[in-house]
């Protein structure tokens, strides 16, 4: 074999590696920033007297240091690359056998070695390290200029073991890398949802209002019975796309900006924007009975306007959920230090099994006489949390009760 470097691949060094431009840079990285091959290395050192340890990538034609402890001052750091045929790893690839030496004056086989003579080199050990899946990897080296006994067979076990606890190392750090990779992809593929979702519901405005405006006018025509009995279930269709633009928009800027932003005020008129919403969804269908009732005082601080987005995206989840002909009962009371608002329909009781996943994005109850995206209760969850407070679900005698809670305090 011939194991000269290949024209094309350059000697490489520390400086490659610190720029990031290093051809083994992955390798390196993993080896020279773990805190446990620092601690295999230095431990090795303790106990065989041998002041030089490395881990070392070692390929057909390239010789890198990928983690060094040196008392020796060879001079060799994270990068360095010295010519293969200067090592003696060049033998531990080809053949898989460990090199181990305690004199190299008195050994044997290493005896006056050209190697050993040109570095100084008296004591060595060099292990193999493997993958995983067989394929060979690099060396763990100790090597020192003063006889060592490195051939006693305690320290051979330990030198194989270390060999293999590196080789795992490698294994489980590129899988967390590989992890931490997937990880960062599929936020950044949930970002650019989490944008499209906002561009849409953005877009999606425009053409909504005007089919509003379109149908407001068509309303002021002379009409047919037909289209009389056709007008009334269009606005309830119109009522629900802009119920699920808004939700759209707020849990797209909710996930995009941090959280739901809001901007409470004293004196906020919680009880005509809580009215207000309910003469809307009563206006798309008049065939629903509500009944609201409100107490509340003049003296509440609030974001009147998102507290009434969260009562009506209650309201229209009790209408989904409520059984056909029955009535939604609205309630609203204010204390000195907390404001309660509920919404009661009559239906069956919704499973324990679900309600803890009834306030998550994108969750539909069962059994939903209508369509949507499962962002209602989501929603008007975000904006109690908004307000420092939340909302409870409470199944009895054959009623189902959602009930917003907000605190009453001074502004932060």
């Amino acid at each position: 074999m011939d194991d000269t470097p290949s024209n094309d691949t350059a000697v490489q060094d520390h400086a490659a590696f610190l720029a990031g431009l290093h051809d083994f840079q992955a390798d390196i990285e993993i080896l020279s920033g773990s805190q446990l091959i620092g601690t295999i290395l230095e431990t090795i050192m303790l106990a065989t007297n041998m002041r030089f340890a490395a881990v070392a990538r070692v390929t057909a034609d390239r010789w890198v240091a990928c983690r060094t402890v040196d008392e020796v001052n060879f001079g060799l750091l994270a990068g360095d690359e010295i010519e293969i045929r200067s090592t003696f790893c060049q033998s531990v690839r080809d053949t898989g056998d460990r090199v181990m030496f305690n004199d190299a004056a008195t050994d044997e086989v290493y005896r006056d070695h050209p190697i050993a003579a040109k570095f100084g080199i008296v004591s060595y050990a060099s292990i193999p390290i493997y993958r995983s899946n067989g394929a060979f990897f690099g060396t763990l080296c100790a090597i020192d200029t003063e006889p060592r006994d490195v051939r006693h067979p305690r320290v051979v076990a330990m030198l194989e073991m270390f060999a293999g606890v590196i080789s795992s190392a490698l294994e489980t750090e590129e899988q967390l890398e590989a992890q931490s990779m997937q990880v960062e992809r599929e936020r950044e593929l949930t970002r650019i949802q989490e944008e499209f979702i906002a561009v849409l519901g953005h877009d999606l405005r425009n053409p909504v209002a005007a089919f509003g405006a379109g149908l407001r006018q068509l309303s002021r025509e002379p009409q047919s019975d037909r289209a009389l009995s056709l007008i009334p279930m269009m606005r309830r269709s119109l009522h629900r796309m802009n119920e699920l633009i808004d939700n759209i928009m707020m849990h797209a800027r909710s996930r995009l900006g941090g959280g739901i932003q809001i901007t409470p005020v004293a004196g906020a008129p919680l009880a005509q924007a809580i009215a207000g919403v309910v003469e809307e969804i009563r206006a798309t269908g008049p065939e629903q009975d509500i009944r609201l009732d409100l107490a509340l005082g003049d003296d509440i601080r609030c974001d009147a306007p998102r507290i009434a987005q969260a009562v009506s995206n209650m309201i229209s989840n009790a209408i989904s959920h409520g059984k056909p002909g029955t009535t939604i009962d609205i309630r609203g009371t204010s204390t000195g230090d907390q404001v309660t608002i509920s919404v009661s329909n009559t239906g069956d009781p919704i499973p324990e099994s679900i309600r803890a996943a009834l306030f998550m994005p994108f969750q539909r109850g069962q059994n939903a006489a209508a369509e949507g995206l499962g962002l209602g209760l989501f929603i008007a969850s975000s904006i109690a949390t908004s307000h420092g407070g939340g909302i409870g679900v409470q199944c009895q005698n054959g009623l189902t009760t959602f009930t917003l809670s907000v605190p009453q305090q001074s502004a932060p």
